[in-house]
């Protein structure tokens, strides 16, 4: 008997440990399912749904409806109990005159023709008859194509024929100076080269599709010419405003910070061209100075490659909550609440809706804040913005989100940057979200949808140097065309590399440039 009741508990105990076991991995795969269940929810949503980050919950100024959420609003009225009262209304509209939306610039050349009849006699009396008025009957624009011509710069030498004969003195010859071209030995002069960056980096028309172009301008050319004349001109020319901008933008006190992928086939690091490189932009704030947007080409988006390129910066940087962004010497990050609203808006729940609707009210103070100074704005935000954030994370710390699902992953990410996220608090000049850099990196990925990769590190590098040219003169209103045109006509003509200052005047918001390069403003 004793040992049929010692062999029944150990049976007894071994179903009970069979049944927990069962039980854990019940509860381990409950939670699997729940991942995967959000998972396939999320990347349904992704595919069928709509692409908006825009809450439903909110009308376009903010206000809540009051009739959406509440069912009985949504069911019909009862026939009996339907008004049968009619009420007549008169709607006065106003006719506006309705205004163009294509007009040509003031200053285009004016070409008129004039029609008169072809027999200028009365019919009456056959009479000379004589202009009694005329009307424009319309105003059309015509596209006069551009053209190619060559031009050769010829140098001529003078010398004195009276010196020549004298045997007592020197022959004396002087010769004209042509000015120095940007790239030695070519046909590409500065306008062309111009039109080649310009097309690539404010068109984003690809090099292989510009050929033709050429073509029937009269430049008979291919691709690996025109990439060439690109990398030369920027490693020469180009190069040296970027490092001088590159110089104003670490003596700022404050940067946004992003990074997104492309492609190099021929790497320096061994690895394969499918392999992802990067593209870093920095961006500085309107409150410090003239807009500042720069582009570096990386192989990788390690720390090191943020840290290389700060050399010598000390302040914050406003970014998002890549891992990246972080313990860098003399340097405070400040995070991205568009991010944080991001999370709980792809938690698609009650809760998530929530967690949007703090973000929401920030936002909502935010474009009260807008035009504010720096100081104002950050009085207003310890008054107002201060006590949602604090009542924000507090709802966070103390709400039960576990596991692998999309709440959980809203409120780690939130938890985890809780510092950066208070940085807009105390610094008026902090924005609330990494926005500007969001927007300065887009010319990168539409051009990246048209010339797809880069050959080389150094083609990766010349693409990084002109889009930074580009984005920094659109934002300081100059023409990009005319002022790649004229830092390709001066500079070689200049001594840059022993007098470094001189590329001040040909800063985008110099004087000069200013004055010669501005973009037509209507």
């Amino acid at each position: 008997m004793a040992n049929a009741s010692s062999t029944n508990e150990k049976l007894i105990q071994l179903l009970e440990e069979q049944l927990a076991h069962s039980n854990q991995q019940n509860k381990n795969l409950s939670k699997q399912i729940e991942a995967l269940t959000e998972q396939v929810r999320h990347l349904t949503k992704l595919l069928y749904g709509s692409k908006t980050e825009q809450s439903k919950y909110n009308t376009p100024d903010g206000q809540v409806s009051l009739f959406e959420d509440d069912p009985s609003f949504n069911d019909p009225e009862p026939p009996g109990e339907q008004s049968q009262q009619t009420i007549s209304y008169t709607v006065v509209r106003n006719i506006q005159k309705k205004k163009r939306n294509d007009s040509l610039h003031d200053d285009i050349e004016v070409e008129t023709i004039h029609y008169y009849p072809e027999n200028t006699l009365c019919d009456c009396c056959q009479g000379q008859m004589i202009e009694i008025g005329s009307t424009i009957v319309r105003e059309e624009a015509e596209f006069i194509p551009a053209k190619m011509k060559k031009i050769q710069h010829v140098e001529h030498a003078l010398g004195c024929i009276d010196c020549k004969g004298d045997t007592f003195h020197k022959a004396q010859i002087k010769r004209g100076k042509a000015p120095q071209p940007p790239i030695q030995r070519s046909i590409a002069s500065p306008s062309v080269l111009a039109k080649v960056i310009y097309d690539k980096f404010s068109q984003y028309l690809p090099l292989y599709r510009q050929v033709k172009e050429w073509d029937r301008y009269g430049l008979n050319t291919n691709d690996k010419n025109l990439s060439n004349w690109v990398i030369r001109a920027s490693h020469d020319w180009l190069m040296p405003i970027y490092e001088r901008m590159k110089r104003v933008m670490m003596a700022k006190s404050l940067l946004h910070v992003d990074e997104t992928y492309s492609q190099i086939i021929n790497r320096s690091d061994g690895k394969s061209g499918q392999t992802n490189a990067y593209n870093w932009v920095y961006r500085s704030v309107p409150c410090q100075g003239p807009p500042i947007t720069l582009f570096q080409s990386a192989l990788s988006r390690a720390r090191s490659v943020l840290e290389s390129f700060i050399e010598g910066f000390s302040g914050t940087i406003i970014c998002d909550g890549y891992s990246a962004y972080d313990k860098l010497e003399g340097v405070s990050f400040a995070n991205c609440f568009a991010h944080v609203r991001r999370y709980w808006f792809k938690a698609d729940s009650k809760n998530g809706q929530t967690g949007v609707s703090f973000c929401d009210d920030l936002y909502r103070l935010e474009r009260k804040f807008k035009h504010l100074s720096p100081s104002k704005r950050r009085k207003q935000r310890q008054k107002y913005s201060k006590p949602i954030v604090d009542k924000f994370l507090e709802w966070v710390e103390t709400s039960p989100f576990f596991g692998k699902n999309a709440l959980a992953k809203a409120a780690e990410y939130t938890l985890n940057r809780a510092n950066g996220l208070r940085a807009f608090l105390n610094d008026g000049r902090i924005e609330i979200d990494n926005y500007p850099a969001e927007n300065a990196i887009r010319p990168n990925v539409i051009g990246r949808k048209n010339w797809l990769f880069s050959v080389s590190e150094a083609g990766a590098r010349a693409n990084a140097i002109c889009l930074s040219i580009a984005e920094t003169a659109k934002s300081n209103g100059v023409d990009f065309y005319e002022y790649i045109k004229k830092l390709l006509t001066d500079l070689p003509n200049l001594n840059i590399h022993q007098n470094p200052e001189i590329l001040d005047r040909y800063m985008p918001w110099s004087k000069m440039i200013q004055a010669e390069c501005r973009i037509y403003m209507k």
